[in-house]
């Protein structure tokens, strides 16, 4: 039986709604049912939840239907406002019944920014969870536009499963896992676990979107890899079936179908979770010869030494985050710069300088071997 303190729970819009949009209320008071029995044998739950767009939506129709025509992120931010207030008041309401207490935790990628707000952030659902409170969280797409926005909710439950220090992370979709062929196909079979080096299973997976959510399965799996990487359990399984939650926990995989993705032995530093998943806010590349490529991949904790940097590119100022790009012109790694661009530079090829980027501050995405 697997025993964990600390999970975090992501239901799709795909589990939450009904095929015409609405609230499927029945689904989502099982669902709370099953969150508030694990939160009463001690496990501390955080929900990230999907649906309020879908329900925004179908709230606007008939006599409240929107009179102007409306464009893509003005439909989003019009079905959002909406259809937060009417998701998080039936949350509320369910969880009362069972005598406990939620609350809303809306945020968005740029808070994931800097450090600050991230510890900002983590600290508000740490209070949460110290008083009992289970934390709702969504993006905020009241004010998030295309180029700030998460992926979808998949790629926001990653982030919040790392920064929280969860041992797991359920997404609960519509699917029973991962399959070894056509979803579809009675020939084909839920992959049960999936291990770090099982790379066949890239190959099962098709880039199908979700019809109601911005995801799907490529979406779940890249993230599942990367949490899974970063020492954290990840399971896929089918949020509409009954007593699933249980069944995951409590690894009744027998019963019950889902796929695990097995976490890394070697868990990742805080620091470096940050670090992880803040790709998107890179500020500048420093490029690498052969040689430093090699050491900073291999398994020895090694720092980013100027004697290894070929040039700079873009600019950025000390503390910001830089892309590490391999001889081939690849990216492999990120990490905090210990200087600004201008120094940067005027050190690359240089022997005896102290490192650009230190290696508690350095996180190598390529096999993830040295984090």
């Amino acid at each position: 039986m697997a025993q964990y303190s600390r999970i975090i729970v992501k239901i799709g819009s795909n589990v939450l709604t009904r095929t015409d949009g609405t609230l499927d209320i029945t689904r989502m008071s099982a669902l709370v049912d099953q969150v508030a029995l694990l939160h009463k044998r001690g496990i501390e739950i955080i929900v990230v939840s999907s649906g309020a767009v879908a329900s925004g939506r179908s709230e606007m129709r008939g006599d409240h239907a929107a009179r102007h025509h409306l464009d893509a992120v003005s439909a989003r931010q019009l079905f959002s406002a909406v259809g937060q207030a009417k998701l998080i008041n039936r949350y509320y309401e369910l969880f009362r019944e069972h005598g406990i207490v939620c609350g809303q935790v809306l945020t968005t990628k740029e808070n994931f920014s800097t450090r600050h707000q991230y510890l900002n952030q983590k600290h508000c659902m740490e209070v949460m969870l110290e008083n009992g409170v289970i934390p709702i969280v969504n993006e905020n797409d009241t004010i998030s536009v295309t180029e700030l926005m998460f992926t979808d909710n998949d790629e926001l439950s990653g982030l919040i499963a790392s920064m929280m220090g969860a041992q797991a992370l359920v997404l609960l979709s519509n699917v029973d896992g991962v399959y070894d062929g056509d979803p579809a196909s009675p020939a084909s079979h839920v992959i049960p676990v999936i291990g770090l080096d099982d790379d066949d299973a890239d190959k099962f997976v098709k880039p199908i979107k979700s019809e109601l959510g911005r995801g799907g399965m490529t979406s779940k799996f890249g993230t599942a890899r990367k949490v899974a990487s970063e020492g954290i359990a990840v399971y896929i399984a089918n949020g509409k079936r009954d007593g699933i939650l249980q069944a995951v926990i409590d690894g009744g995989g027998d019963t019950v179908p889902f796929t695990m993705f097995m976490p890394s032995p070697r868990p990742v530093s805080g620091m470096k979770k940050w670090i992880a998943h803040s790709d998107s806010f890179a500020k500048g590349e420093i490029h690498v010869n052969q040689g430093a490529y090699d050491a900073l991949t291999s398994s020895r904790a090694t720092s980013l030494l100027p004697v290894g940097v070929t040039h700079i590119k873009g600019d950025f100022e000390k503390d910001d985050l830089v892309r590490i790009i391999s001889p081939t012109g690849e990216p492999f790694a990120i990490g905090r710069v210990c200087c600004d661009s201008t120094t940067a530079a005027a050190k690359a090829g240089s022997q005896g300088s102290r490192p650009l980027v230190h290696y508690n501050y350095l996180y190598i995405e390529k096999e993830n071997n040295n984090a």
